[in-house]
């Protein structure tokens, strides 16, 4: 922990002197509060002359007086000088109660006189047990704990044992101490498991108490002196120090639990949250030490600040979405017209119904056009242009208004899809589209058209859906494609009441389908709902048949925006 004080800026060194002002503080209330206490220890009574002492208690009771379970055993040595064998001598109570619950009663050991430890459980000779025997025995020196894992096998099943283990000279013979390791291994594999270490720091001699994972848990080098707080204060970021001064002012002088998140400068910056609680030297008076759970929650600030950063980025594509989308809006609703009786007097109804691709900006290449002229003969169109989105929109325009500027030519269709085409491919290699470019003369009823890559119209004729015949040399290339290619014409009388249909692609597409199949299934859908409900009546009933077909056709399958035109020859006399 080496994020030096000197390496900061001046409000840094500032609050570091604010911390360290606030531990010395405490710590000389703590002296000045053990100065009283002594004072008042020594204007006391003197102390009576003290009674006989008993006589010193057995080896027996001193085994007995020992919380932990423990045995003593005469070690045996080898030639080598090293300890072979220890022999049991005795144990006490402690020793007998753990034997007990953790072992079946045949597989307790028969203790009636000295016995050989590695005879009675053998597996003991391949644990840490022998070395510790010889060196305390050897340097006359306690050793351990070390943990110690063994198994003794019974009748039932073997029984794994796991234990802390201490020995310690004592005379000649050698004291066996053990408590159940498992406790302290799970604390530590809890702590490391939940990134969680605990400490208690002593406010008047600095002494600490920290769990044994806190240096795992918090980073720190194994053989590093467990930091004190002030040590930790200098090894949080700049930002942390005032949360930190807030936490330790709350314990020392508030008395009161308090959590604060620090970060740890360096590599990575670990961030810890800390819950700290007061200790006091007795109920009401001073805080003698400050209790600490540290909890590493970098993966979880990681975690907050990708989620913030995502939702950042989510509402600022909403925002581009919503404004692409506004721009979309306005662009369809200029370049896609709404028309009811325009057509009228030519002998025409038209409805048109457009869906777009909703996983663009609600606008895309498709495109229509039925305009008066001043011949006399309305110019009929419907396109599709490449991609999706306002690139295929802006396409799209382009090509609409070229169309409606060249069609004041009154020259043939033909010509004008010729002339569509040049535009197209001047437009750039990305620019293409398809294109159904019709006339209609009202005089003759008759509709010419040509076809530029695009599926053919559809006539409903006597309740049956059928596919115009193509021009004579066949559908021309897709505009765009290659220059100063010619297109020819098609003618369609119409009767009173046929309906021809214009559309797109996009409504009859699907993933993995042919043209074909996609071509007879949006025949049978207009034979379908031309037989449920005939549309009979005025623009509104052709509106609604539009619609219906529309929707039958739709569905999540959909990749493309899709439109539909219909066009019916009605009555004018």
């Amino acid at each position: 922990m080496d994020d030096a004080p000197s390496r900061r800026g001046a409000r840094s060194r500032l609050e570091l002197q604010a911390i360290r002002a606030l531990l010395e503080a405490q710590r000389r209330r703590i002296r000045a509060y053990v100065e009283l206490q002594r004072g008042s220890a020594q204007v006391r009574a003197p102390v009576p002359s003290p009674p006989p002492v008993p006589a010193p208690p057995s080896g027996q009771e001193v085994l007995e007086a020992l919380p932990v379970p423990a045995v003593l055993v005469a070690p045996l040595l080898g030639a080598d000088g090293g300890v072979r064998d220890a022999f049991f001598v005795r144990q006490n109570a402690a020793a007998r109660a753990y034997g007990a619950s953790r072992l079946p009663e045949a597989a307790l050991p028969l203790w009636s006189g000295p016995a050989s430890l590695f005879e009675q459980f053998p597996a003991l000779a391949g644990t840490a047990v022998p070395a510790m025997l010889a060196r305390a025995l050897r340097d006359r020196t306690p050793q351990g704990p070390e943990t110690v894992e063994w198994l003794v096998s019974t009748a039932l099943c073997p029984v794994r044992l796991n234990d802390e283990v201490r020995v310690a000279p004592c005379g000649d013979h050698l004291l066996i101490t053990w408590e159940p390791g498992h406790r302290r291994r799970m604390t530590e594999a809890a702590q490391q498991l939940v990134r969680t270490c605990w400490a208690e720091w002593n406010l008047g001699d600095l002494h600490i108490e920290p769990s044994r994972g806190f240096h795992e848990v918090l980073g720190l080098p194994g053989n590093t002196p467990v930091p004190t707080l002030f040590d930790l204060a200098a090894a949080v970021t700049t930002d942390s120090l005032p949360r930190l001064y807030q936490a330790l002012y709350d314990v020392i002088l508030r008395k009161r639990k308090t959590e604060c998140e620090l970060r740890l400068a360096g590599g990575g910056e670990r961030a810890f949250r800390m819950v700290a609680e007061p200790v006091r030297i007795a109920p009401g008076s001073l805080v003698w030490a400050l209790r600490a759970v540290l909890i590493d929650v970098t993966a979880e600030r990681r975690r907050r600040e990708s989620a913030e950063y995502a939702a950042r980025e989510a509402h600022r594509q909403l925002e581009r979405v919503e404004a692409v989308t506004e721009v979309a809006d306005v662009l369809r609703q200029a370049v896609l017209p709404h028309f009811q009786d325009e057509l009228g007097s030519y002998g025409l109804d038209a409805a048109a119904v457009y869906r777009p691709d909703a996983r663009e900006a609600r606008v895309g290449g498709d495109w229509y056009k039925a305009r008066k002229l001043p011949d006399g003969q309305p110019l009929i169109a419907l396109g599709d242009a490449r991609g999706h989105g306002l690139e295929a929109a802006t396409l799209m325009a382009k090509l609409r208004y070229a169309l409606a500027g060249l069609a004041y030519t009154e020259q043939p269709v033909e010509r004008l899809t010729q002339w569509l085409n040049e535009v197209a491919c001047a437009d750039g290699t990305e620019s293409t589209a398809t294109a159904i470019i019709a006339r209609y003369h009202p005089g003759q009823a008759r509709l010419r058209w040509t076809c530029a890559g695009h599926p053919r119209p559809v006539l409903l004729r006597d309740g049956l859906a059928t596919q115009l015949p193509d021009p004579v040399d066949g559908p021309g290339l897709t505009l765009g494609v290659l220059a100063d290619t010619t297109y020819t014409a098609a003618t369609a009388t119409l009767r009173v009441g046929d309906i021809v249909l214009m559309y797109s692609d996009g409504l009859t597409e699907r993933r993995g389908s042919d043209p074909d199949r996609d071509t007879r299934r949006f025949l049978a859908a207009a034979e379908e709902c031309l037989t449920e409900a005939p549309p009979t009546g005025g623009h509104d009933a052709l509106q609604d048949y539009a619609e219906r077909l529309v929707a039958r056709l739709d569905g999540p399958h959909r990749s493309d925006d899709a439109t539909l035109l219909a066009l019916r020859r009605i009555d004018t006399g």
